[in-house]
């Protein structure tokens, strides 16, 4: 496959990298030279310095031949421009990030499409589900249904009031247990685990399972659930606005804005919420605030060294559940450590998502699960492929690759080495970046 991105920034950069690996034919789009040569010297793509919007660069990186265009440079207004000319070039499909959710609308998909712009993608909106799932489920780190609920991905910290802490996992596993620990999160490495593997103190584990046995991994893990009814969130970020729409009456936010002109705008049309103007990182003034009165406390400025410490300073005013936007991927793995509660990553989520809707055509069905070095991906298993030939333990699966669990019919089960997978099963990958274009192969 042709895959042309045009946009060499923190999300283009990570999904060149992430599809480099991918055996595909990748050209990046950039007009800074210096951060292509980099790109160009260290990962299997091709780059083009120019303008995207540019008919002669388009021409350049042969956009006639692409079969997909995506377009994540910084203006929106640039990437619809982008997509429309590719597509017009001969760009068989084509991809724009965008910043205004009023384009996402159902109503509006026809207009884009006479554009030639064919998929959307809005990193904040993806990055605001992340947070409300996190404030409804306020246990876990991570939160991923399939097939309506049918079967449950989660991640868990462990502590030490954890029940399965330094067992084995073959003696986790029985007959009557029906949860799979599909892959283990340990300081700055995800494993992708065997029997001979142990849970330890400070891992993250993710967990496959059906909901009548949440409770029991809930118990193991030593983990309780606290209801969230009042939160304060630290910076005006588009994201925040989102949030602010889509969170349960039930739930009361307060936000805290630095800027002074932009806590004005936001009072204006976010008229269901407090807007103080102030800056968050002061701590009289989070106390002044209420916020030892707080269930959730939520950081989304601009810098990722600012919203760790922040929900740091909230634990330590006894804030239970905090949430952080960590952009910065290298920081990820110490914020984890630092136990700060859930990190949000727009781009992480928006090249998972891209990379999801290259997997899987029916964008409908494409669910996708971001790491900071490995994926869990939902796919449907196609007749005849590779995946539905054998039970589990027969196919040799690589060593970085599991699968975690299946729907079938619309019923979630959990994958044991006796399993054989049917076509039209929803499967649940779990995979490590070294493993990603083995998945491929498996499921067409």
């Amino acid at each position: 496959m042709k895959i042309i991105i045009a946009g060499a920034g923190e999300v283009g950069t990570h999904l060149a990298k992430l599809l480099s690996r991918e055996e595909q034919d990748i050209i990046l789009i950039d007009n800074d030279e210096e951060k292509l040569r980099e790109l160009d010297a260290n990962y299997n793509l091709m780059t083009v310095i120019g303008n995207p919007t540019a008919f002669q660069t388009l021409k350049q990186a042969q956009v006639y031949k692409a079969d997909l265009f995506i377009a994540v440079m910084p203006f929106e207004s640039r990437n619809i421009m982008a997509c429309t000319m590719a597509s017009k070039l001969g760009a068989k499909k084509t991809l724009a990030r965008v910043d205004n959710y009023e384009y996402l609308l159902p109503e509006n998909k026809a207009f884009f499409e006479n554009l030639g712009v064919n998929e959307l993608i809005y990193p904040e909106k993806l990055a605001a589900e992340e947070v409300i799932t996190a404030l409804k489920h306020t246990w876990t780190r991570n939160w991923f249904e399939l097939c309506n609920g049918e079967l449950i991905v989660l991640s868990v910290k462990l502590h030490d009031n954890a029940k399965i802490l330094n067992k084995k996992l073959y003696e986790l596993t029985t007959a009557e247990s029906q949860f799979h620990i599909a892959a283990i999160k340990r300081i700055h490495e995800t494993i992708i685990p065997r029997g001979n593997d142990e849970i330890k103190i400070g891992d993250i584990a993710y967990f496959t399972t059906t909901p009548n046995h949440i409770q029991e991994i809930q118990k193991l893990s030593g983990e309780t659930e606290a209801e969230i009814h009042k939160i304060m969130i630290m910076g005006g970020s588009r994201i925040a606005i989102r949030i602010s729409s889509y969170a349960p009456d039930n739930m009361a936010i307060k936000l805290i804005e630095c800027d002074k002109q932009k806590s004005y705008k936001l009072a204006e049309y976010m008229n269901d919420i407090i807007i103080i103007q102030g800056d968050g990182r002061n701590v009289d003034l989070l106390k002044e605030e209420g916020i030892r009165d707080m269930d959730a406390f939520i950081a989304l400025t601009d810098s990722s060294e600012t919203n760790i410490l922040a929900c740091l300073t909230a634990k330590e005013l006894g804030i239970k559940k905090t949430i952080a936007e960590v952009e910065n991927i290298q920081f990820i793995s110490t914020a984890e450590r630092l136990n700060i509660g859930n990190i949000i990553n727009k781009k992480l989520l928006a090249a998972s998502r891209i990379f999801q809707l290259l997997l899987d055509e029916d964008s409908s069905n494409a669910k996708c699960l971001a790491l900071s070095d490995a994926e869990v991906v939902e796919l449907v298993a196609k007749e005849n492929s590779k995946i539905t030939k054998a039970a589990v333990k027969d196919l040799k699966l690589p060593s970085d690759l599991t699968i975690g669990g299946l729907v079938r019919n619309g019923h979630g089960m959990v994958v044991t080495g006796n399993t054989w997978i049917q076509p039209n099963d929803h499967v649940v990958i779990f995979c490590l970046d070294t493993a990603l274009h083995k998945i491929d192969k498996l499921f067409n």
